[in-house]
């Protein structure tokens, strides 16, 4: 039988700004900024940074473990 915890609120407080501070610092970079320039514009403008670093995160990843 699986254990389940929940986590704090401080936890996901912390966890919060961990993701902040990685997603700025990706979106900052030269990587990032290319990737999104090859993008369609109609995909950027309604996609959240949020969405967009995810994206860039897991196709960087897929193309490395290719």
């Amino acid at each position: 039988m699986a254990i389940i915890r929940s986590a704090s609120s401080t936890q996901l407080s912390d966890h919060a700004q961990i993701w902040y501070s990685l997603k700025c610092a990706i979106a900052s970079s030269s990587g990032f900024k290319s990737w999104k320039g090859e993008l369609r514009s109609a995909e950027t403008e309604t996609a959240s940074l949020d969405q967009l670093v995810r994206r860039y995160l897991r196709e960087t990843l897929e193309t490395l473990a290719y």
